[in-house]
């Protein structure tokens, strides 16, 4: 598969803010390719250990500390970032022990969630001169294409549930509650909030008593693809699996699918259908 990207030709300056899972790897290896070394801000909380040996500059920080994460990208020289990998909601608002920079700007939020919360810090790191990025810049080719990716389509009981699914994920996503549910022949079983989709669907699987469930994971409206953009990877197949969920419903061109081949191979020897679907077309600012 090709890794080539509509990135800029610009390749110093860059940074990666990385949180955790394989989607920071995946944008390193791919930057790396268009010749761009990124500097790396791990969160001490989240990201994933290894990144020490895939990076040649690597700096930590504890979620919390703002001030500290914009000095380092300054020194670095960072005019621009790359922000990759999933800071669990529940770590942002109940676990971090703000510094003064950040404390100032948690009490400016309409709202404590995490779009609230990660666009004002990329309004902070603006006014420092740094530009965050679409986060799936250098990995165009991850993104689902709309269709049918798996050697089974969807069966009509399946369709009917994601046509149900997408109803309930739509509108929990527009108020940026969580973009994943689970339904089973046409009923909700679970929603996500903070947890996350994998946790969400083992959840549905306690309650479902063994029901075949179907997984709809969704787009927000306006979806700013800089951070918290859908991902998916091999461990959500594993997942459903085990929950006897059997098909996938996700957002064409919205979502990344992390490890590709593998996720695919491991859907179809589970004989899990997966279908991408074109979303509403964005609002009007």
């Amino acid at each position: 598969m090709s890794s080539a990207a509509t990135t800029p030709v610009e390749t110093r300056g860059w940074g990666l803010i990385a949180g955790n899972g394989r989607f920071p790897f995946l944008v390193l290896e791919a930057a790396r390719r268009q010749g761009i070394e990124m500097v790396v801000l791990a969160i001490r909380e989240e990201t994933f250990p290894e990144i020490e040996q895939k990076a040649r500059r690597v700096h930590w920080v504890s979620l919390g500390e703002l001030t500290r994460a914009i000095e380092i990208l300054r020194a670095e020289g960072v005019r621009q970032a790359v922000m990759a990998g999933q800071v669990r909601h529940n770590k942002i608002f109940s676990a971090i022990r703000p510094d003064w920079r950040l404390a100032k700007l948690l009490l400016t939020l309409p709202a404590k969630n995490t779009d609230a919360l990660i666009g004002a810090i990329a309004r902070v790191l603006e006014q420092e001169g740094i530009r965050l990025v679409d986060s799936t810049a250098f990995l165009r080719p991850w993104l689902a294409a709309a269709g049918v990716l798996t050697r089974r389509a969807p069966t009509a009981e399946e369709a009917a549930d994601f046509a149900c699914g997408h109803r309930i994920a739509r509108a929990l996503a527009a108020l940026d509650v969580g973009q994943t549910v689970v339904i089973s022949q046409r009923a909700c079983v679970a929603v996500e909030a903070m947890e996350g989709t994998d946790e969400t669907i083992e959840r549905a699987a306690r309650l479902a008593g063994g029901r075949p469930l179907v997984v709809v994971k969704v787009s927000k409206p306006n979806q700013d693809m800089r951070f918290d953009v859908p991902v998916v990877g091999p461990s959500t197949i594993a997942v459903m699996r085990r929950a006897n969920a059997t098909a996938l419903a996700l957002d064409a061109g919205k979502t990344l699918l992390l490890d590709r081949d593998e996720l695919l191979a491991a859907a179809d020897a589970a004989g899990i259908a997966i279908q991408a679907f074109e979303p509403p077309a964005a609002a009007a600012p």
